[in-house]
């Protein structure tokens, strides 16, 4: 008699990726892919559950693996979550870190880098991720401490980066970068974050209101720390 075909819903599959050629190619814990594939998995369900609803089972079937693989790659809900911050703080930085790259001069890249981090701000996951790490800050002060730590990853430290550069150049005057970053940094979009993390902007200003206040933050800036300010 001729074998049959197993059907598709005989087939066990608890674990989506787990038989791709690529996962032979890296030791156990090591699939960049995989890695990046429970990430995912996480960020929507701790978006959409919150840290302390979200179940590592929840993430697993998010994720499409299985709870044998997740172990792999983490050991707990705790340390899936500090390294789904580490990994947004990281792409987030990359991206700053590459359009001051691409500045013309300090204007230009002070205005690139305010545009965006309003962006950030106001369209972005910064907000839910934060609002999701100050609910467990008293439980997990190092997770905290990882999301707004200067590094390696971070977007003032990148700022930092670039102030330095200009400072080199003769395009700002001598100054304590840490202080002036932070400064540009409230002047920008300060007054955003915080009507955005308390709930109390409601709807996104165009995009002519935030270049306005980008602009602004620049000028007093400039007017500060600027090479034709007098001393």
């Amino acid at each position: 008699m001729a074998r049959q075909p197993k059907k598709v819903s005989d087939l066990a599959v608890t674990d989506t990726a787990s038989v791709a050629p690529s996962s032979s190619r890296f030791a156990a814990g090591e699939d960049p892919v995989k890695r990046g594939q429970i990430l995912d998995g996480a960020k929507r369900v701790f978006m959409k559950l919150g840290f302390d609803a979200a179940s590592m089972n929840d993430v697993t079937r998010e994720a499409g693996v299985s709870k044998g693989t997740i172990y792999v790659y983490f050991d707990s809900k705790e340390d899936l979550f500090a390294a789904l911050i580490e990994r947004e703080k990281g792409r987030f930085t990359e991206t700053l870190r590459d359009m001051l790259a691409d500045s013309r001069d300090a204007e230009d890249g002070l205005r690139r880098f305010g545009l965006a981090f309003a962006r950030q701000i106001l369209t972005g996951d910064m907000i839910p991720a934060m609002r999701t790490v100050l609910g467990v800050v008293d439980r997990m002060p190092g997770v905290c401490h990882r999301f707004l730590s200067g590094a390696p990853a971070n977007a003032r430290t990148v700022l930092e980066e670039f102030l330095r550069r200009k400072m080199a150049e003769g395009a700002i005057q001598s100054v304590d970068t840490e202080l002036a970053a932070r400064q540009y940094i409230d002047l920008s979009t300060g007054t955003y974050f915080k009507l955005k993390l308390f709930n109390e902007l409601q709807t996104v200003p165009d995009q002519a209101e935030i270049e306005r206040v980008v602009d602004s933050a620049i000028y007093v800036f400039m007017s500060a720390y600027g090479p034709d300010r007098k001393s």
